[in-house]
């Protein structure tokens, strides 16, 4: 029997994937978790194969909650399911310690096969981030620079993409449970590292990557 553990703030997507799951007799979903944290809570005592794990979670995201497994849980291996463009964060999560990288709006009908994948000691990707990512290991490079925006840390990434929402300073702090002077510093950095001279400018890229998807 195949042990799950899914980590997902939606609840109806965290069910749905669930039950998606679930309906293999071979494998079982032991627990569903709304946070990084309360994942890591509920991980002090199962021992699930495998962690199914969306990016966008309140408080801890989701790259950070894979760094947290590869270092307590090793064992553990990590399947990706998420709505972001895995163009921008597929890299990211398989350099992180990730074993498959999957978009939501596909995942029903493939998750299983994934899952298999990954269990049997393989990797689930699509074959375009498999072309970029040997290409990167073959000329040296660690991370694929098409996009500025792979300069950012991961949380820097996620704070563009709030601010590209609409998000103000204050929900952005209360999303992520950081301080607003916090939120302040990766904006202060976010405009320095994409060389931005105004607020204004800031927010007005960050909307247009997130209408636009790129």
């Amino acid at each position: 029997m195949l042990n799950v553990i899914v980590v997902d703030d939606h609840p109806l997507m965290r069910k749905g994937i669930a039950l998606t799951i679930s309906s293999e007799m071979d494998i079982e979903v032991v627990a569903q978790a709304s946070s990084a944290e309360e994942a890591l809570d509920m991980l002090k005592t199962l021992k699930p194969d495998i962690a199914v794990v969306d990016i966008s979670l309140p408080g801890m995201n989701g790259i950070d909650l894979i760094k947290h497994l590869q270092t307590f849980r090793p064992e553990i291996k990590i399947l990706v399911v998420s709505r972001h463009d895995e163009e921008l964060y597929a890299e990211r999560a398989i350099r992180a310690g990730a074993k498959g990288y999957l978009m939501k709006l596909e995942a029903g009908d493939v998750i299983v096969k994934a899952l298999r994948r990954i269990a049997s000691g393989g990797i689930f990707i699509s074959e375009e981030v498999n072309h970029r990512l040997l290409m990167n290991m073959a000329t040296g490079k660690s991370a694929n620079r098409q996009s500025p925006l792979e300069i950012l840390s991961d949380r820097e990434l996620e704070v563009f993409g709030l601010i590209g929402k609409g998000k103000s300073t204050r929900e952005i702090a209360d999303k992520l449970f950081v301080s607003i002077k916090t939120v302040e510093t990766y904006r202060s950095r976010i405009k320095e590292k994409l060389n931005m001279s105004s607020a204004s400018e800031l927010m007005q890229q960050a909307v247009q990557w997130v209408t636009t998807g790129n």
